[in-house]
């Protein structure tokens, strides 16, 4: 498998003192996502963080040291924020850390 070119850029933004935003988005079939971003060139919101919960409730982590699986992977577009909620720092962390099974 190739080297995931994204890998670099994803870390210098997550280890950028950039502001932190969180947001949360679900659908009908029960599944979560939530997501940290920063704001990358063009006011942008990129995911530096993501976490991808299953209606199984089974959450998946995807950052940069672990960009996709089999499973799903980390957004590689700006984050579309008008589709998104958004909200609490601790509200993500919770949940971030609860997936790290």
């Amino acid at each position: 498998m190739l080297p995931d070119l994204r890998q670099p850029l994803v870390r210098q933004l997550a280890e950028s003192d950039a502001p932190r935003r969180y947001w949360h988005m679900g659908d009908e079939d029960g599944r979560a996502w939530l997501f940290e971003s920063v704001e990358g060139d063009g006011r942008e919101q990129w995911a530096v963080r993501q976490v991808l919960v299953d209606p199984d409730r089974v959450a998946r982590r995807y950052w940069w040291r672990h960009l996709q699986d089999e499973h799903g992977f980390l957004a590689d577009q700006p984050l579309e924020v008008w589709e998104l909620t958004e909200i609490t720092e601790p509200a993500f962390e919770a949940v971030w850390e609860a997936s790290a099974g």
